[in-house]
Protein backbone atom coordinates (compact mmCIF):
# COMPACT_ATOMS: atom_id res chain seq x y z
CA UNK A 1 0.00 0.00 0.00
CA UNK A 2 1.27 3.60 -0.67
CA UNK A 3 1.51 6.13 1.58
CA UNK A 4 -1.31 7.89 -0.11
CA UNK A 5 -3.58 5.21 0.57
CA UNK A 6 -2.49 4.37 4.10
CA UNK A 7 -5.18 5.17 7.01
CA UNK A 8 -4.21 8.47 9.00
CA UNK A 9 -2.39 7.35 12.42
CA UNK A 10 -4.02 7.87 14.85
CA UNK A 11 -3.12 8.45 18.65
CA UNK A 12 -4.10 5.82 21.33
CA UNK A 13 -7.37 6.23 23.90
CA UNK A 14 -6.54 7.36 27.45
CA UNK A 15 -9.27 6.68 28.65
CA UNK A 16 -9.99 2.78 28.47
CA UNK A 17 -7.57 0.20 29.51
CA UNK A 18 -4.78 -1.45 27.92
CA UNK A 19 -5.47 -5.30 28.34
CA UNK A 20 -4.02 -7.35 25.65
CA UNK A 21 -1.10 -7.16 23.18
CA UNK A 22 -0.17 -9.60 20.83
CA UNK A 23 1.41 -10.18 17.44
CA UNK A 24 -0.26 -12.53 15.11
CA UNK A 25 1.60 -14.62 12.83
CA UNK A 26 1.61 -16.93 9.39
CA UNK A 27 -0.02 -19.76 10.67
CA UNK A 28 -3.10 -17.37 11.52
CA UNK A 29 -3.25 -15.94 8.00
CA UNK A 30 -6.61 -16.44 6.19
CA UNK A 31 -6.03 -17.71 2.02
CA UNK A 32 -5.45 -13.97 0.98
CA UNK A 33 -2.76 -13.62 2.96
CA UNK A 34 -3.83 -11.63 5.48
CA UNK A 35 -4.59 -12.44 9.14
CA UNK A 36 -8.16 -14.65 9.43
CA UNK A 37 -10.86 -12.58 11.27
CA UNK A 38 -11.74 -16.00 13.15
CA UNK A 39 -8.44 -15.10 14.92
CA UNK A 40 -8.90 -11.53 15.63
CA UNK A 41 -12.69 -12.17 16.85
CA UNK A 42 -10.57 -14.93 19.63
CA UNK A 43 -8.44 -11.75 20.65
CA UNK A 44 -11.45 -9.67 20.89
CA UNK A 45 -13.10 -12.38 23.16
CA UNK A 46 -9.99 -12.82 25.32
CA UNK A 47 -9.40 -8.66 25.40
CA UNK A 48 -13.54 -8.28 26.73
CA UNK A 49 -13.06 -11.14 29.60
CA UNK A 50 -10.13 -9.93 31.14
CA UNK A 51 -12.33 -6.03 32.30
CA UNK A 52 -15.26 -8.18 32.76
CA UNK A 53 -13.46 -10.32 34.69
CA UNK A 54 -12.50 -7.66 36.81
CA UNK A 55 -16.45 -7.29 37.76
CA UNK A 56 -17.78 -10.43 37.59
CA UNK A 57 -15.18 -11.94 40.07
CA UNK A 58 -15.96 -15.53 39.14
CA UNK A 59 -17.05 -17.82 36.02
CA UNK A 60 -18.47 -15.97 33.25
CA UNK A 61 -19.57 -16.79 29.58
CA UNK A 62 -20.35 -15.01 26.46
CA UNK A 63 -23.40 -14.74 25.37
CA UNK A 64 -23.40 -12.16 23.04
CA UNK A 65 -21.20 -10.55 20.05
CA UNK A 66 -23.11 -7.48 19.92
CA UNK A 67 -21.55 -5.58 17.33
CA UNK A 68 -18.07 -6.69 15.70
CA UNK A 69 -16.60 -4.17 13.09
CA UNK A 70 -13.44 -5.05 11.10
CA UNK A 71 -12.12 -1.48 9.98
CA UNK A 72 -8.91 -2.63 8.49
CA UNK A 73 -6.91 -5.84 7.55
CA UNK A 74 -4.77 -7.10 10.48
CA UNK A 75 -1.16 -8.29 8.90
CA UNK A 76 1.72 -10.85 10.20
CA UNK A 77 4.20 -9.26 12.25
CA UNK A 78 1.63 -6.28 13.27
CA UNK A 79 1.58 -5.27 17.02
CA UNK A 80 -1.67 -5.58 17.67
CA UNK A 81 -3.18 -3.56 21.27
CA UNK A 82 -6.64 -4.23 22.46
CA UNK A 83 -9.00 -1.47 25.11
CA UNK A 84 -11.43 -2.29 26.42
CA UNK A 85 -14.57 -0.45 28.62
CA UNK A 86 -17.35 -1.29 30.18
CA UNK A 87 -20.48 0.36 29.00
CA UNK A 88 -23.23 -1.61 30.70
CA UNK A 89 -23.41 -3.46 34.05
CA UNK A 90 -26.82 -5.06 34.34
CA UNK A 91 -28.13 -7.44 36.69
CA UNK A 92 -26.03 -11.11 35.84
CA UNK A 93 -24.55 -9.45 32.52
CA UNK A 94 -21.79 -7.11 31.35
CA UNK A 95 -21.00 -5.17 28.26
CA UNK A 96 -17.74 -4.50 27.23
CA UNK A 97 -16.51 -2.04 24.24
CA UNK A 98 -12.91 -3.44 22.53
CA UNK A 99 -10.90 -1.37 20.33
CA UNK A 100 -7.42 -2.85 18.57
CA UNK A 101 -5.19 -0.55 17.40
CA UNK A 102 -2.40 -1.88 15.19
CA UNK A 103 1.37 -0.85 14.64
CA UNK A 104 2.68 -2.07 11.36
CA UNK A 105 5.70 -3.92 12.01
CA UNK A 106 7.71 -1.56 9.43
CA UNK A 107 5.88 1.64 10.94
CA UNK A 108 5.93 1.49 14.49
CA UNK A 109 5.07 4.24 16.53
CA UNK A 110 2.14 4.46 14.36
CA UNK A 111 -1.56 3.58 14.91
CA UNK A 112 -4.07 2.52 12.93
CA UNK A 113 -7.94 1.12 14.53
CA UNK A 114 -8.65 -1.81 12.91
CA UNK A 115 -11.44 -3.69 14.86
CA UNK A 116 -13.92 -2.67 16.83
CA UNK A 117 -16.71 -4.67 19.30
CA UNK A 118 -18.76 -5.10 21.51
CA UNK A 119 -19.66 -7.97 23.61
CA UNK A 120 -21.88 -9.30 26.47
CA UNK A 121 -20.92 -11.64 28.99
CA UNK A 122 -22.68 -13.03 31.86
CA UNK A 123 -22.08 -14.03 34.97
CA UNK A 124 -22.57 -18.04 35.71
CA UNK A 125 -22.50 -19.65 38.89
CA UNK A 126 -20.68 -23.39 39.40
CA UNK A 127 -23.58 -24.89 37.61
CA UNK A 128 -23.69 -22.86 34.60
CA UNK A 129 -26.77 -20.45 35.58
CA UNK A 130 -26.50 -16.87 35.41
CA UNK A 131 -25.52 -15.28 39.25
CA UNK A 132 -25.47 -11.50 40.35
CA UNK A 133 -22.91 -9.67 39.09
CA UNK A 134 -20.97 -8.14 42.22
CA UNK A 135 -21.87 -4.69 43.00
CA UNK A 136 -18.72 -2.44 43.92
Amino acid sequence: MSSTNSPASVTLPTDTSLVLKVIPMPADCNANGDIFGGWVMAQVDLAGAVLAARHVRGRMATVAVNQFIFKQPVRVGDILSFFSHLTRTGNTSITVQVEVYAERFANQGHYIKVTEASLTYVAIDESGKPRPVPKD
